[in-house]
């Protein structure tokens, strides 16, 4: 029975932070995830590891073992073990500490480690951020309704990038760098979103002319996906909005659960006691 109970004030310290020991628990694991993250970024520089190599070492089989352990203690207390080890943050745990044990067969494998840094999604637990996700859905509602919209935007753009290749090709050839349709297709990829990063360029006047155009028609398209987003974006804001006449200044729309205008500032309902009142005059 004293098993039990200490089982369940660990599972409620480990999984829960609605209590002082829980919140401190995640506190805690939080910087030293971030620490053994520092130290894994330390180690991909040579002139540290080649100084610090024995003690970042130390620090990161230390931080492997703790987190071994708190993986184990979340299996221990768990009601249901099998159903956290195939959770997210189960697989998100596990791969945290698999890495500094594949380090012993493969050496660069160590580097994974920085997947650790997906496990600080619990930043939204311990700082209680998650009833402001419930915003999210605006995002989510507005990419459904111009997912339509942002397909063929996209069926065009690559239409456009394949013309634009295809004839960069033509003009300019292997001698100036175009070695290939695919190769020509990157380079308009790169040019037409704007990125430009110089490895391939045009060297006679009609391809730095085709250049130009697509450029000039990058400009021109990259607000186009924008538009597109904001304004669904906006349609879910105003479908979320509360439709009620202000009694003031005939403002329709007005901001979910508001009680007065934001216009004018007139009071949108009566209060009880004045419809009880208005109710007793008219029947009288």
């Amino acid at each position: 029975m004293q098993s039990q109970s200490w089982r369940e004030r660990l599972y409620t310290i480990i999984f829960f932070t609605n209590t002082p020991a829980g919140k401190r628990f995640d506190t805690w694991l939080l910087i030293v995830i971030m620490a053994s993250l520092v130290v894994v970024m330390f180690d991909s520089i040579t002139g540290y590891r080649e100084r610090h190599g024995m003690l970042l070492t130390g620090l990161e089989w230390g931080f492997t073992a703790i987190f071994a352990i708190e993986y184990a203690l979340r299996i221990y207390c768990h009601p249901q073990p099998s159903r956290y080890i195939f959770s997210f943050y189960g697989l998100i745990d596990l791969l945290s500490i698999l890495p500094a044990f594949l380090a012993l067969l493969l050496p660069d494998a160590q580097y994974l480690l920085v997947v650790r840094s997906i496990r600080m999604l619990r930043i939204f637990r311990v700082l209680k951020l998650t009833p402001y996700l419930s915003q999210a859905n605006y995002l989510l509602v507005a990419l459904r309704g111009s997912k339509q919209k942002i397909i063929v935007f996209l069926l065009s753009l690559t239409t456009l990038v394949l013309i634009y290749g295809t004839l960069m090709y033509v003009i300019e050839g292997p001698a100036n760098g175009f070695t290939s349709i695919p190769m020509s297709i990157y380079w308009a990829v790169v040019t037409l979103t704007t990125v430009g990063f110089g490895d391939i360029v045009p060297h006679t006047a009609l391809g730095k002319s085709v250049a130009t155009a697509v450029m000039i028609t990058g400009y021109s398209i990259i607000a186009v996906p924008t538009g597109i987003f904001t304004a669904e974006l906006a349609n879910a804001m105003r479908a979320d909005s509360l439709q009620h006449k202000c009694p003031g200044c005939a403002k329709l729309s007005h901001e979910p659960n508001a009680a007065f205008c934001s216009r004018c500032g007139s009071q949108l309902f009566e209060r009880r006691n004045e419809q009880e009142q208005a109710q007793r005059e008219a029947s009288d």
